[in-house]
């Protein structure tokens, strides 16, 4: 609760994770090799195999990936988190936050936009063109930007965000250009040429989801705060999903993941995409539930309600009053104006969860099964109960 997430600066990612320095990549979710992960993941690898150098057709990147002829790591494991594939590689810029309560620091890559997105497993010209750019332009001239201050407040953003009609998973339309307003004058203050300041204002306010990959890096750090500190604790500080298996950790039992096969997201999907089409969830974003915003937060974005297909503001209400019965606090800093200005659903008690048999909820996008395809929808999922079965007999042993 008193955690106080800045975005501070963004580096290399092969400066944040020395792992990355060789043919590493970084994934979404629990531990994963290749040949298990499902096609928005592989493709994504295909494509930062390209992007890297490593191979110069998508056969080859695939060859070389099928081989082991490159190493992964999960986000979480490296201090960071990844959206949808989560596929991280070391010339990546990294937007790097810094939780001044705990010292604790975390990490996201940047929000690519809408379309075909390495995040969603697309991997064509268009998409290593634009990892590049973020590479080469957006990336320095918001590190250098960042450097000129003291740091973004992240928490009174996201307060505020939450009050605007965010939820801060599915929709960040407020938080993006929140953090713009502090962001123009440091890139101002840079020394950048006009061309490439104008080029990064552009591109962050008409990314409406740029916000999330900031969230996500605030989140991580406010929950491995958590983490650090709860050797007896019951909550969840960490949910995120890899395609295959839904994972859950716990401060008392370490780095260990409690694991369960993953649901497909329930949702709305994209002209000429039925739910045959998608794939079984994916990403580190439900982070943010873990820390009390997406999904525990709908009742303050109801305009995401329709776009997950989760009905109307009247089944905002009630999903985030359901989330309260599986959580131990609100948390003042995040207030819901339609919920009488209460706190967000904050702190997920895997006790709660399995005496009451309420599946936490998370909002998500859908991608495609098939890798180089994208985003087909958006949806709602719950994470499979037994994961937190398990986290609590393991609580029982650590506590002996």
């Amino acid at each position: 609760m008193a955690a106080r997430p800045y975005l501070v600066d963004v580096r290399p990612a092969r400066d944040v994770v020395p792992e990355l320095r060789d043919r590493v990549l970084l994934h979404a979710g629990p531990p994963l090799s290749y040949p298990d992960m499902t096609g928005p993941m592989q493709g994504a690898a295909v494509g930062a195999a390209l992007y890297e150098g490593w191979a110069e057709t998508p056969e080859a990147a695939e060859a070389l990936l099928a081989s082991g002829g490159v190493d992964f790591l999960p986000c979480h494991r490296a201090g960071g988190v990844g959206p949808m594939g989560g596929i991280t590689s070391g010339t990546m810029p990294l937007l790097f936050v810094e939780e001044r309560t705990s010292g604790w620091t975390a990490f996201c890559t940047f929000n690519e936009g809408v379309g075909r997105v390495l995040r969603f497993g697309a991997n064509g010209p268009e998409v290593i063109e634009r990892l590049r750019w973020l590479r080469d332009v957006a990336g320095p001239a918001l590190g250098s930007a960042l450097r000129q201050g003291a740091g973004v407040d992240l928490r009174a953003i996201m307060g505020r965000a939450l009050t605007m009609g965010d939820e801060m998973h599915q929709r960040n339309i407020a938080a993006t250009l929140l953090l713009l307003r502090e962001v123009a004058p440091l890139l101002a203050r840079a020394g950048l040429p006009a061309d490439q300041q104008a080029s990064v204002v552009q591109f962050m306010g008409q990314t409406d989801q740029f916000f999330l990959n900031v969230a996500m890096a605030a989140c991580k750090a406010i929950a491995d705060a958590a983490h650090a500190a709860g050797a007896e604790s019951s909550i969840a500080t960490a949910l995120c999903r890899n395609g295959v298996e839904f994972g859950v950790r716990l401060g008392a039992t370490g780095d260990r993941w409690y694991t369960a096969p993953v649901n497909t997201p329930k949702g709305l999907y994209f002209g000429g995409y039925t739910a045959a089409d998608g794939n079984p969830d994916i990403g580190d974003s439900a982070i943010t539930e873990t820390v009390g915003v997406g999904a525990f937060s709908m009742a303050a974005a109801p305009a995401v309600v329709p776009y997950v297909g989760a009905g109307g503001f009247g089944d905002a209400i009630a999903i985030s009053n359901e989330m309260l019965e599986i959580t131990v606090a609100r948390n003042p800093d995040f207030a819901i104006p339609a919920l009488d200005f209460g706190g967000a659903p904050t702190g997920i008690d895997v006790r709660l969860v399995v005496a009451t048999g309420i599946e936490p909820i998370i909002n998500t996008g859908i991608a495609h099964r098939q890798a180089g395809v994208g985003q087909v929808g958006a949806g709602t999922v719950r994470a499979p109960i037994a994961c937190f079965e398990q986290a609590v007999v393991g609580l029982a042993h650590a506590l002996r």
